[in-house]
């Protein structure tokens, strides 16, 4: 169970199918430091290798933060060319690892959700905010730009013009305009509690066709529209082969719920 894991800077719990990770450095507002990028690389396999598990929800503890951005302090050391793209390779490498998840993965935010917060955010597949939440890829006031997929997923998500202007400015956002530009999914007084309900109507459904949306549409946008309807066809043809499909079409004519066995 993945209860029994043990971290400093994280916790992780798992009920039934659904886990939950959440960044506990309060005292920091659960800043990226290089223990919690560590331990958010063993997590997250760990959650990746545990059959049971079909949904992810991330957060942040201590009712302030999601996460307010990289470790500044340790940022501050950096020196060189070198040094910084190897940082920022290796933050990519997590929020990848996070993207690449088969099955589906929800932020749920509560309060600042800045730089590396942000772009950790970014790389779940849906994202709850709290009214309370500030939302920004700050970097360019500290004269960095974001290194950990911020200048790739927020464009790709919201458009090229609203992430430049985020970006530029490095100005946070709120709730109710990070929902209407599409950075977040939904506003929810209880976030997490929010994330679990979605992750519910989530789960209820196969879980292959589930990963292959994901993937359909992870790939699709790196290429052209051609190439994606490609994608998507043949995705779709792996779907109706699955012993999911068989059931899932006998059970909407037979009127009853459909038992998905992931198979």
């Amino acid at each position: 169970m993945l209860d029994e894991l043990e971290f400093t800077t994280l916790t992780l719990d798992q009920h039934g199918d659904l886990a939950v990770l959440t960044i506990n450095r309060p005292q920091a507002l659960n800043a990226l430091s290089g223990e919690v990028m560590s331990e958010l690389v063993e997590a997250i396999e760990a959650v990746a290798e545990t059959a049971e598990v079909a949904a992810l929800i991330i957060t942040g503890g201590g009712g302030k933060a999601f996460v307010a951005g990289a470790d500044i302090a340790e940022l501050s050391r950096l020196d060189g060319v070198y040094a910084g793209r190897e940082t920022s390779l290796s933050g990519q490498n997590v929020m990848h690892e996070i993207a690449s998840l088969p099955f589906p993965t929800i932020a749920a935010i509560d309060g600042y959700a800045l730089g590396g917060g942000l772009e950790l955010a970014l790389a779940c597949d849906v994202r709850i905010a709290s009214p309370r939440a500030k939302l920004g890829l700050p970097e360019v006031t500290l004269g960095l730009i974001p290194g950990y997929g911020g200048t790739q997923r927020l464009p790709r998500l919201i458009g090229p013009g609203r992430a430049l202007d985020m970006m530029l400015t490095g100005r946070q956002v709120g709730a109710e305009e990070a929902l209407q530009m599409g950075l977040v999914n939904y506003l929810a007084e209880n976030p997490l509690e929010k994330a679990r309900e979605v992750a519910q109507q989530m789960t209820r459904n196969a879980p292959i066709a589930l990963s292959l949306v994901k993937e359909a549409v992870r790939r699709g946008l790196n290429g052209s529209l051609e190439e994606g309807l490609e994608i998507e066809a043949d995705l779709f043809g792996m779907a109706a082969a699955t012993a999911d499909f068989k059931e899932g079409t006998a059970a909407f004519l037979a009127k009853r719920k459909a038992d998905f066995q992931g198979e």
